[in-house]
């Protein structure tokens, strides 16, 4: 069934494939960018099908513009997806409050603008779905990721959240957890990296930053059958509430759900007995 698919970051890596297999399959798209020209001939050029607009995710006026214009040229949206995304890698110490700051206003309040812009057109339909990409990173915690994985961290909230406020209009979410895939997440233009700033780190600052190069195309996950694994959840009636994407993910998320139960298995004796004690109120 044809859906109209709105797609976060169309310009390059996932968001493109997301949108080219969108269109392969008869589907009608809203590719989005903040260069709209570019996104449109990355695509193959002007199509009856597709919608190349501006947005910058950043922008809460750019996510209204382009909600907008979605509906005026296809008149409705069906499917959101919130693809659009940056890294600020290194650690702590080393990552600035502005870069700290800039990391969340991309990968968390990015999406939350444009889901705000669309979430009264769907609500208006009764129907929808929200897809969010979130990463492995959001449910792991990793060297090297501080900002980025607490960024993704703060998705997975929110989306986890959502899903009860809008439920009841019938609106699906979904929010998905990649492993690592060659969507150009490590070149330059989607990643910045950090300058050794503080000699305790200098030296697996710089070893870390070769060695995350160094995986730039080299990654397992091949991002066009991600893609249409997308499609494929937004064509289902009853989506899953979260997908993990990617053997390498799907491994690391088992060891962390192992290690949470355990966890809570440990605190249990001081943990589980710190309610009102009625013997001595």
């Amino acid at each position: 069934m044809s859906k109209v698919i709105f797609v976060t970051g169309a310009g390059r890596g996932l968001g493109t494939d997301i949108a080219r297999e969108a269109l392969a399959a008869g589907h009608q798209v809203i590719a989005t960018g903040r260069r709209p020209a570019e996104v449109e001939k990355t695509l193959g050029g002007p199509q009856d099908n597709l919608l190349t607009t501006k947005l910058d995710i950043t922008s809460p006026a750019d996510a209204e513009a382009a909600a907008q214009a979605a509906v005026a040229h296809f008149g409705r949206i069906d499917v959101l997806i919130n693809n659009a995304g940056n890294f600020y890698a290194g650690y702590f110490e080393e990552i600035t409050d502005e870069q700290m700051r800039q990391q969340f206003e991309t990968n968390l309040f990015g999406p939350m603008n444009v889901t705000r812009a669309i979430l009264p057109i769907l609500r208006k339909q009764r129907d929808g779905h929200i897809i969010t990409l979130s990463s492995s990173a959001g449910l792991i915690g990793q060297e090297f990721c501080v900002a980025y994985a607490a960024s993704k961290f703060g998705v997975e909230g929110w989306m986890e959240s959502l899903r009860y406020d809008v439920e009841p209009y019938n609106i699906r979410t979904t929010v998905v957890e990649p492993g690592f895939f060659r969507t150009e997440l490590l070149v330059d233009a989607s990643t910045t990296w950090p300058e050794p700033t503080i000699a305790d780190y200098a030296e697996r600052t710089t070893a870390t930053v070769e060695a995350w190069k160094s995986m730039n195309g080299q990654q397992g996950g091949d991002p066009v059958k991600l893609a249409r694994a997308l499609l494929t959840i937004a064509d289902q009636t009853e989506p899953p509430l979260r997908f993990v994407a990617g053997a390498d993910a799907i491994e690391g998320v088992e060891a962390k759900a192992k290690e949470l139960l355990a966890q809570a298995q440990a605190s249990r004796e001081l943990g589980g007995n710190l309610g009102h004690d009625d013997a001595t109120a």
